[in-house]
């Protein structure tokens, strides 16, 4: 049976459409995606693909029977991704901000209290503290606005990050100052060095 471009879904107990797949795909993607791209994830030709894209994109500006959706298909760098509309920017925004913060995971809350003392650090710093790599938990914390790029190393040019006042909200405090003796925190404090510790951690 050949994938139908214009139908949205077929009848309970049929295959999905060319268009219900590509639905489902654009649906997870974090990154805009080109037509041949598409059309390897959903194993149909470019041409076809083509033609499902502009048949969801006249769907989610409301030019059927249907009203405008609150997210649109767009291309972006020669690739397509949904995005929220414009004129919902703001109210999405808020919502977002206003949800609970999932609970970090134990090696988040190690790699934050690392980057909180010894800011500003980077990466390659934190990772050598810790003993593991710790890019995806940098770019966790960076996605949760606890932490922030607030320079480059003039050594090596290495990105140096710092705590936010999102943290501080977070925790209660007003200051970095009142956070408490570092020894608590971190099991292995001999490998981070007296030295390298500032006048916070070492009151």
């Amino acid at each position: 049976m050949t994938d139908d471009a214009d139908g949205a879904s077929g009848p309970a107990g049929d295959p999905p459409t060319l268009v219900s797949k590509l639905e489902a795909i654009l649906l997870i993607v974090e990154e805009p995606h080109s037509l041949v791209s598409l059309a390897t994830a959903v194993g149909a030709p470019v041409p076809a693909v083509r033609q499902a894209i502009e048949t969801l994109v006249a769907d989610y500006d409301g030019e059927g029977a249907g009203p405008r959706r609150g997210f649109e298909l767009r291309e972006v760098g020669g690739g397509w991704r949904l995005y929220v509309r414009e004129e919902h920017d703001a109210m999405v925004a808020e919502f977002v901000g206003a949800q609970a913060p999932a609970r970090l995971s134990q090696a988040a809350l190690e790699t934050l209290a690392v980057i909180a003392y010894k800011q500003p650090v980077s990466r390659g710093q934190v990772a050598s503290i810790r003993a593991v790599n710790v890019d995806s938990v940098v770019r966790t914390l960076l996605a949760r606005g606890l932490v922030t790029e607030v320079g480059t190393d003039p050594e090596t040019g290495a990105i140096l990050y710092g705590t936010t006042d999102a943290l501080l909200v977070n925790l209660g405090i007003n200051s970095l100052d009142e956070l408490p003796h570092i020894s608590p925190l971190l099991d292995d404090v001999d490998a981070v060095g007296a030295d390298g510790l500032d006048e916070r951690s070492r009151r």
